[in-house]
């Protein structure tokens, strides 16, 4: 006997997703003004101080604002309601937009990459200019904001469990540790070794590179209906348990379907029970589930006679 309970599922989605809209979008303000003046402020400190490394950090932080935008286009897309045509709702735009800000983290990457590589194989060192000091001054005011940033924004992520917000708040990170490349090559170019600011923009395309796919991939599992992780399973499990009535899981499936997850649920109980009292067991269960659980946007239980 399959019962579907979704009482309750209307309202508790809308209230959850005006707390999304809201958190995602006042985090994302704050990211996008951080973002530019930073951004200024490298760019600046680069060119007056002749380091590449320094440039090339504030290109990375100009991405961060175009990431940024697709992230609250991406959000505001998978907050629409449910139509004809997408019954199960927008969610998934927020993971086009996480793949879409990996894209353009990853050819960010490639492009500082291929700048420093230029310039290393080049072997005409002594052509260099040495950084400035404004350079290394520059470089300690980026990780300090940058790391401040991504602390910031991976706690809202959490908070409302947005794949696109926490690959912003990579992209935050990704940024402190190019910015810790370019301090040391900074230094290394004014201690005598000018090269050190070209390596410095090599080892800040490995950092982009590896947070631009490591957002890619979270955002792809979550795109092909990739299971929960074992402790959340569990955890549905044990509170499905926890109801009167119910004497077993016999089968437990689920899916995250962008920020949100469904959950597809088989419950045995007593077989002289009657039709009624099975019916009111399941929606004991879902409205359980649903109380424990606010990223859960969807319930099917299934109620199986004991053996």
């Amino acid at each position: 006997m399959w019962v579907l309970t979704e009482m309750g599922d209307c309202m508790k989605t809308d209230s959850v997703k005006n707390d999304f809209e809201k958190v995602a979008m006042k985090v994302s303000f704050v990211s996008i003004v951080a973002n530019v003046a930073l951004s200024v402020f490298k760019l600046l400190a680069g060119i007056l101080a002749y380091s590449g490394a320094m440039i090339s950090d504030a290109i990375h932080s100009a991405s961060d604002v175009i990431s940024t935008v697709v992230v609250i286009v991406g959000i505001r897309l998978s907050g629409k309601a449910s139509d004809k045509e997408h019954p199960y709702g927008h969610e998934r735009m927020e993971c086009v937009a996480a793949v879409i800000l990996a894209t353009i983290l990853a050819f960010t990457g490639l492009g500082i990459g291929y700048t420093a590589v230029v310039k290393i194989l080049s072997g005409n060192y002594e052509n260099i200019m040495v950084p400035g000091f404004l350079a290394l001054v520059a470089a300690v005011v980026s990780i300090a904001v940058k790391e401040g940033m991504y602390w910031y924004t991976r706690i809202h992520a959490k908070k409302i469990d947005s794949s696109a917000l926490m690959a912003d708040a990579w992209h935050h990170r990704s940024d402190a540790l190019s910015s810790v490349g370019a301090l040391i090559g900074i230094a290394g170019a004014r201690l005598g070794y000018p090269v050190c600011d070209a390596v410095a923009s090599l080892c800040i395309c490995f950092f982009i590179e590896k947070a631009a796919y490591e957002i890619f991939k979270d955002a792809v599992d979550k795109m092909v209906d990739k299971a929960c992780d074992e402790t959340v399973e569990n955890d549905l499990k044990s509170c499905a348990l926890a109801q009167e009535g119910v004497l077993g899981v016999d089968l437990l499936r689920t899916r995250v379907f962008g920020n949100r997850i469904y959950v597809d649920i088989e419950i045995s109980t007593d077989g002289d029970a009657t039709l009624r009292d099975a019916h009111k067991i399941a929606e004991h269960v879902h409205d359980a589930i649903e109380q424990s659980f606010t990223s859960v946007k969807h319930i099917m239980v299934h109620v199986n006679p004991a053996e």
